[in-house]
This record gives C-alpha cells, sequence and structure tokens, in this order.
C-alpha cells in the first residue's frame, strides 16, 4: 500500500467512524484492476481513497462494503466480468475477486451505576477492547481505573452519548433506572440489560408499559441481564453480561451447543456477483 492509502486509513480512522478496505487479491483473465489495488469506502458507500476498476465493478463493490459494514464481517467477492450482457458491466473477459474488510470504531460500553458488578465490567470490557464509559454520580476514577471517561454530573442524563455501537447496562440499583431505559430504548442500542431481581425488573417494565412504551420495544431489555450461567457473585454476574453481549456481537445464540466435538462453525461464504443493476446486485453461490 501506498503512504499515501496509509494516511487516509489513518485519518479515517481518527474520524471513530466505519470504513471499509477493499482490496483485489486475484484475477483471472483480463481487468482493468491487478492483485493488490485497493480502495477505502466510508459508511455512505462513497469511495474516498484507491481505485479498484471503474463502472460498476466499483458501484458493486461499494454496495457490498456496505453490506460488510452492516454485518461487520469481511467477505470475499467475485466479480464475472466474462459476459458483456451478464457480467458486471465491463466485460474485460476476466473474473476479480475482491477481499472487502471492515473497520470499525471500538464498541462503546456504557455502565450506568457503580458497585462490584460495575466496577468487573468496566475491567471485562476493557480487555474485550470496548471503549469504556461510566455514568453514576458515586463513581469515582479509583474504582473505575479501566474507564476511558467517568462521568458524575450528568443529572439530564445528556452527558452520555448512545449509538448503534453503545451497549448499555443500568446497574442503577433503582434510582432512575426507568429514566435512563427510556433514554437507551430510544436510541439505536444493539444491547440494554437492566440489573434488577426479576421482580424489580418486572416493575419497572410495566411502569413503562404504562407509560406508553410498547412491549416490543422492551423485549429489547435484557432483564434480568446476562446468560443463565448460574452466577451469584457480582463477578459472575459482569461475567455472565458481558458473555452475553458478545455473543450478541458475534450472531452467537449463547446457547452452549450439543456436542463440543461437533463441527467448527463455517465462515461467511464468498459470493460472486454476476450482473449488477441500479436497484442492487444478483449473486449466486460458488461453484464446487
Amino acid at each position: 500500500m501506498s503512504a499515501d492509502f496509509l494516511r487516509k486509513c489513518s485519518e479515517m480512522l481518527g474520524t471513530n467512524k466505519p470504513f471499509a478496505i477493499a482490496t483485489v487479491v486475484r484475477v483471472k483473465g483480463s481487468s482493468s484492476a491487478k492483485p493488490g489495488a485497493h480502495a477505502i469506502i466510508d459508511a455512505k458507500g462513497n469511495l474516498v481513497s484507491g481505485w479498484i476498476g471503474g463502472g460498476c465493478a466499483e458501484s458493486t463493490v461499494r454496495h457490498e462494503a456496505l453490506a460488510r459494514l452492516k454485518e461487520g464481517r469481511p467477505r470475499t467477492i467475485t466479480l464475472d466480468m466474462t459476459d458483456e450482457v451478464l457480467g458486471v458491466g465491463m466485460p474485460c473477459g476476466g473474473v476479480m475477486e475482491v477481499y472487502i474488510e471492515p473497520v470499525l470504531p471500538k464498541p462503546q460500553l456504557l455502565i450506568v451505576g457503580h458497585g462490584r458488578i460495575a466496577e468487573t465490567l468496566a475491567l471485562l470490557g476493557r480487555v474485550m477492547n470496548f471503549a469504556v464509559t461510566v455514568d453514576d454520580p458515586s463513581a469515582s476514577r479509583e474504582s473505575f481505573p479501566d474507564a476511558e471517561r467517568v462521568i458524575t454530573d450528568d443529572l439530564e442524563l445528556n452527558s452520555a452519548a448512545i449509538t448503534g455501537q453503545t451497549y448499555v447496562v443500568i446497574a442503577t440499583q433503582h434510582k432512575q433506572d426507568h429514566r435512563w431505559l427510556e433514554r437507551a430504548l430510544a436510541s439505536e442500542a444493539p444491547y440494554i440489560a437492566l440489573i434488577a431481581s426479576r421482580y424489580r425488573a418486572r416493575l419497572v417494565l410495566d411502569y413503562l408499559t404504562k407509560s406508553g412504551i410498547p412491549r416490543e420495544e422492551l423485549a429489547r431489555v435484557s432483564a434480568p441481564a446476562g446468560l443463565p450461567i448460574g452466577a451469584a457473585t457480582p463477578e459472575e454476574i459482569a461475567l455472565s453480561i458481558m458473555a452475553q453481549i458478545v455473543a450478541l456481537r458475534r450472531g452467537a445464540s449463547g446457547i452452549p451447543s450439543a456436542s463440543a466435538s461437533g463441527p467448527a462453525a463455517e465462515p461467511p461464504p464468498a459470493v460472486t456477483i454476476t450482473h449488477c443493476e441500479a436497484d442492487g446486485v444478483s449473486r449466486k453461490p460458488p461453484q464446487p
């Protein structure tokens, strides 16, 4: 990669916004782009640097890059350019394989509250490469050395941003937990957990139902929080919550498989792009 391309990657990383890198890994036959050609595609599908072929080939790669950013997993696609009618719009007479890798900012772990569960969660979050924010009037830097940010004066619940990359764990010990749930539910947070007993969790969720929040929205809340691993201590409860977050991020159920000796999960298959249209692309599975 050229120095200019690497500098652009560094600049994109500095924005803390997702982007994808597309790299031509193999060419069979004739192709305008050669192996090693690469490009950066931003979260809006714009090609901001590099080149991997023009015309519909580029459009198809940009389209697929958006899919990779949404899924959060890389994939190799094959562009069929052997047919002027059925190809991707550039009848070069070749086939080009492109590896598309999403580059995502650190996921955010927002811990609302304090106590031993919250402290252990902050530690586990740092170990799992989350950017950890703790928001609670009783929190202190001494109690949360693993947090990137500790907020103690957020009376209006506005200081901690909640985005589509924020995993929210509410451990407020019944103080304003309903207000934090309302705020989290109004966001695109992929994970919202309430640390509370079943009885307390039901009271809070019933209160929010009466306040007008639909039950299908409340179904987004994990309450009680964490996977059912039989956790008893604060540290074990924190572990069960972090395990649930990891399972969600990786697309796993968190349910043990029937046999540990069973077949390993297969990576997503490569995709062959057979033609490109304005409203999408057609795909076919790779031939054996």
